[in-house]
């Protein structure tokens, strides 16, 4: 699934990063902030878009 991200360090400039989802590190169905995932490349955000 392709998604955006932000990035723990991009919370406060909302600076958004495409990948596509490796896992779900989120436990719950539902997050008030998005939920956590690990795109391939290794980074670690939570999904602000989901693009397909």
């Amino acid at each position: 699934m392709l998604v955006r991200v932000v990035t723990k360090e991009d919370q406060r400039t909302g600076r958004l990063t495409e990948g596509v989802v490796k896992d779900i590190l989120t436990k719950s169905p539902t997050h008030p902030h998005g939920i956590k995932v690990r795109l391939e490349s290794g980074i670690v955000g939570r999904v602000k878009e989901v693009l397909s």
